[in-house]
This record gives structure tokens, sequence and C-alpha cells, in this order.
């Protein structure tokens, strides 16, 4: 039977964060507030229209691709790049119609932001990537994976959409978008306010991350800068318009499945769903953990990304893991 909202996980009181564990939103390192990403960051014309992305790093091995979800850039991925570029050449897009991309000529859709993606790599000659997707994201990088498995070496889910999206009831769901959009269309005094005031910044984040407290209120803002774009209701629509269950199987890059275990948007089942449908599979959970687990507990994310990116085809097993137990510097305007 259809749902709005099929996860049956529940917002963590205000004073739990204290027990979330000492890696919970703590900065790995190089510590991305002390990086000028001024000069990382570029753009480029897909199809006439322009495209934002930032572009750090070099090392051997595959370009590291990271793709944003719904109401996201690529700000999304400020806890991760740092450590990442130490290792290999990281490139992370703002999707059209999100962040300081223009917003497609044509219709949205999972199967275009997927064109998108490899049009990238092709026009930067990246070859073979290691391909990262957070909820929509995921969705789109696992599209790329179908359409394009020349392109894509590895795969990375993070807390993917594109499973009981399928069957969530349309309606509901629309009219919590239009209330999404215009809370994120806010002004920029406004969320700064949600951000400074603990009460305001638990009941704006707290459906999003588990601890927003633990979070750095630089963090917030960047992820804030992203959301009220006009490509979200759209976005939204291609979401629940696009069922590629039955393809998934296709899929031939080994991938890593990573979830929050409480994640209240994309419900924890959906990762077991994903890791049983795709050949090449793990999965490994974060307890205590939301929808963003890059952002969340960027060291343990960063440390699973990274041996899961080394490690030769064929010696990946399945697993489930735990983690161990006034905004400044701002990039946006």
């Amino acid at each position: 039977m259809a749902t709005i909202f099929p996860s049956r996980a529940r917002p963590a009181s205000p004073w739990s964060a204290r027990r979330a564990g000492d890696d919970y939103g703590a900065h790995d390192e190089p510590d991305w507030r002390s990086i000028d990403w001024r000069e990382y960051l570029s753009d480029i014309e897909l199809g006439g229209r322009r495209l934002r992305f930032v572009d750090a790093g070099e090392g051997e091995g595959p370009p590291i691709v990271l793709v944003h979800g719904l109401s996201g850039n690529w700000q999304n991925w400020l806890e991760n790049i740092p450590r990442l570029a130490q290792e290999r050449r990281v490139i992370a897009p703002d999707l059209p119609g999100f962040g300081e991309s223009d917003r497609p000529a044509g219709k949205i859709s999972m199967s275009g932001y997927g064109r998108t993606v490899d049009e990238l790599c092709e026009r930067l000659g990246l070859g073979e990537v290691a391909l990262v997707g957070n909820s929509m994201g995921g969705f789109v990088a696992a599209e790329t994976a179908i359409q394009f498995p020349e392109r894509v070496e590895r795969l990375v889910l993070v807390s993917a959409a594109g499973i009981t999206s399928s069957n969530l009831r349309r309606e509901p769901v629309m009219v919590w978008g239009r209330a999404a959009m215009m809370a994120g269309s806010r002004g920029a005094a406004e969320k700064h306010m949600a951000i400074a005031r603990p009460r305001l910044r638990y009941l704006v984040f707290s459906t999003i991350m588990r601890h927003p407290s633990r979070i750095a209120p630089e963090m917030l803002w960047e992820m804030s800068s992203g959301a009220g774009r006009s490509a979200f209701r759209p976005a939204l629509e291609a979401i629940l318009d696009y069922d590629y269950r039955d393809r998934l199987p296709e899929i031939r890059a080994p991938t890593l499945v990573v979830w929050g275990g409480d994640d209240m948007l994309v419900p924890v089942e959906d990762a077991a769903e994903y890791e049983r449908q795709i050949p090449e599979a793990r999965r490994i959970v974060l307890k205590d953990t939301g929808h963003v687990p890059m952002i969340e507990r960027p060291r343990t994310f960063n440390d699973h990304l990274i041996e899961f990116l080394s490690e030769p085809r064929g010696e990946q097993t399945g697993a489930v893991g735990e983690p161990a137990a006034e905004p400044a510097g701002r990039i946006s305007s």
C-alpha cells in the first residue's frame, strides 16, 4: 500500500546528542574551513546551460564524482572533498537547477540527470570514475551506472532514493514539497536565525540529520544555501515518476551502500534492497545517524569510502558496519 513517508525513524531528543559518539560532527582533515574554495570552482556549458562544479585534487586511480541530493549543492560534500582530494581527483557538480547551475532547458528527469553526469565526465576527460551519490544524487548515480556502465568503475549509494520513493503517494508528497520549497526560500537573515538558535535549528534540521546541535553552524549555512531553488518541485516529481527497480541488476560496478540507521527520509530497509538487487553490492549502516552520513560522521564515512575505493575488484565482501563510538568562513553569499 502506498505511503507518504515510509521510514519508521523518529527525531532524536535534543539531549541525546551528547551520546552520539566522538566522530559525530567531527571535522576530518584537512579542515574544509581553512580552504579558499574559489580556487577550485569552475563553470562549463552543457547543452547551452551553465553548470558549476568543484574540481580538486589529483592522484592515481579513477576520479571521484560526488552527486548531491534534492535541494542540495556541491557544498553538501565539504566535509569529504579535502580528504578525498589527497587520494584522487574529485569533481562535485551542482546539478542543473540547483546551487549555481542553470536550470535545464528541457524537462527534469532522473535519466536526464544521469546523462548530465556522463556528459560532464566526458567533457572533463575523466574516463572511468568512482561515482558517489546521496539521496536523489544516489538515484542519479545508480541511473548513470545503468545507462553508462563503461563510465562507472565503482558506485557508492548514500541514503539513496529510488526504492520506496516509487511507492509514495504523489499528492501528499507534493504538498510537503511545496512547503519545503517555501521554507527553503527564506532570506539570509531567517536562515541565520534558524542556525543560530538551538530550538529552531533542531526543528529545521532534525528530519535530515540525527543531532543538528553537533553539526558546525558553518556547515549548516552552506547546506542551506542550496535550498529553495526552482528545480526543487520538478526534481521531486521526477523522483516520484521514475521507477528503475527492475533495472538495478544491470549494474555491474562494485557497489557500496551506506545508510544512516535512523534515516527519517529514506528508510534503512532500502539499503538492504539495494544490496539484494545489485550483484556486486555490500552494505554499511551507521547507527544513530540520519539522512546525510557524509556530513554527520565525516571521518567514519571517509574511512569507509577510501577503503572501498582502494580494494582490488573481486575482494568486496558484504558487511553491516557501525560508527566509532555566528557562521564564519562562508562560501556562498
